[in-house]
């Protein structure tokens, strides 16, 4: 299974273009999305979810033109969009199976596959509760169930551990594992430490284009010699941040350790280079080419 986008744009009026000639092939496994606020990684995936018509461009499943037959993915979807909505006085096991009806799922298997669900989320002892009762984090939650109800091929999470503990951001990146052997996985989050756990590959976008598109050791090895650290006074910070683009502060004793990029290649005094991260790859790539 593939999922091909060919130079899709999404422009609303002459002043704003949200996506622009975008191309990129997604085959199975999970694809970090990232990308500044106003990126347009929503209205992509908004897009691919058939929720938005792109004004140009194809996207193809498996050769399929799904702007042109939604159905043909939606059969297979499963989304969780970032401004997802609950009906609050339904408990849990009413709202999945109303989704589940939406959805065309069915059968004796049906309260089953919720149970399961539910327990894969963590939500088995408060499902009888009003919805409208859970925390900001147990909504979320619901919300990755009721995407996974039809056993989608396809699925897409923009921002799905926002408001998750430590606990349940790693319950689900495990849920996320899982599910990558047979699916293709779109996840979209601003904590990139979520993206560089389970990402077989990441795209990063700025001002609605694609800047990048490779494995994440291939993205990190773009920030290779462009990461160092220095011990700083108190007194040498705020110039510092003017000649630095600075990534991370850390207080040690009377002094402050400084993690930075070198756009330049050339370290300032006394700086060590380190390893470097995804975060720090993104943050470089993204300054460039801003």
């Amino acid at each position: 299974m593939a999922l091909s986008i060919t130079n899709l744009s999404k422009q609303y009026n002459a002043e704003k273009t949200a996506v622009s000639n975008f191309s990129l092939t997604i085959n199975k496994g999970v694809l970090g999305l990232l990308g500044p606020n106003g990126a347009g990684k929503s209205t992509l995936m908004k897009i691919i979810a058939t929720i938005s018509k792109p004004s140009g461009g194809s996207l193809l499943l498996d050769d399929i033109d799904i702007v042109q037959n939604p159905n043909s993915i939606r059969k297979v979807l499963g989304y969780l969009p970032q401004d997802f909505g609950v009906y609050p006085n339904l408990n849990a096991y009413e709202f999945l199976e109303y989704i589940a009806a939406m959805k065309g799922v069915g059968g004796k298997g049906l309260r089953q596959r919720i149970d399961l669900l539910l327990e894969g989320v963590n939500l088995t002892a408060d499902a009888k509760r009003p919805i409208g009762s859970y925390s900001g984090g147990m909504k979320q939650r619901i919300g990755i169930a009721q995407a996974l109800l039809n056993d989608p091929k396809v699925l897409i999470f923009d921002e799905p551990t926002v408001g998750l503990d430590p606990e349940e951001r790693m319950r689900f990146r495990q849920l996320i594992a899982d599910l990558a052997q047979d699916s293709i996985i779109i996840l979209s989050s601003h904590i990139v430490s979520d993206i560089e756990t389970i990402a077989d590959e990441v795209a990063i976008m700025q001002s609605g284009k694609l800047i990048t598109h490779a494995p994440q050791h291939e993205i990190i090895k773009q920030a290779e010699g462009r990461i160092f650290e220095v011990l700083l006074n108190n007194s040498e910070l705020n110039a510092f941040k003017h000649q630095h683009k600075v990534i991370d502060t850390a207080r040690q004793a009377d002094q402050i350790k400084v993690r930075y990029i070198s756009t330049s290649g050339s370290a300032a005094p006394s700086s060590i280079p380190v390893t470097a991260t995804l975060e720090d790859a993104y943050l470089f790539l993204t300054q460039n080419n801003s």
